[in-house]
């Protein structure tokens, strides 16, 4: 990922949420603006869309485990080096939960843990989840620290109901990203 004058570079998280699918609208979207994309799957993501479609629209290799196969190096500091932003969309309680208490046992927490450049979350989950006091003192908690959101927005959720939950528009969470 070498630095192209005017792209950025960013790397998009993707975690275990049925919004997961929407990675692939967000990865397009960003390279219509001239980003560089690559994708950081957690195991869980996997269960929704599949790395293989996620490496086929990005044009690259998709990280999702903390060690690479070919010798071990560390995917996350490599990353956390070659990074202007780090989205994570959907993002769900539990990397939430992680990244407010510093936990890094995946690639993806750990590179949170890593990076020093501006980190977006994009919440995708249940109302009654994302409305619970522990998931928004882990919000705040974060806030505190920088991390910045990209609020869920009311729409039907997974589970039938409408609620605030659903993730941002693709556009607004492309904007975010472009300011950042």
């Amino acid at each position: 990922m070498v630095k192209s004058p005017g792209v950025k570079r960013v790397v998009l998280g993707v975690c275990g949420s049925i919004a997961a699918y929407k990675a692939g609208d967000i990865i397009r979207r960003l390279q219509e603006k001239d980003c560089d994309v690559t994708v950081v799957m957690t195991a869980q993501a996997k269960q929704f869309i599949t790395p293989l479609t996620l490496s086929v629209l990005s044009g690259k290799e998709v990280y999702g485990g903390m060690f690479d196969a070919d010798g071990g190096r560390m995917g996350h500091i490599e990353l956390s080096r070659r990074s202007d932003v780090l989205i994570i969309a959907p993002a769900t309680a539990n990397i939430i939960a992680k990244i407010a208490h510093g936990f890094a046992d995946d690639i993806l927490s750990a590179l949170a843990m890593t990076v020093r450049v501006p980190i977006l979350l994009a919440p995708a989950m249940n109302d009654e989840m994302y409305a619970n006091t522990i998931v928004q003192e882990n919000c705040d908690r974060l806030k505190k620290h920088g991390v910045r959101f990209i609020e869920p927005v009311k729409g039907k959720l997974a589970c039938g109901s409408e609620g605030v939950g659903h993730l941002a528009d693709v556009d607004d969470i492309v904007d975010a990203v472009l300011k950042a």
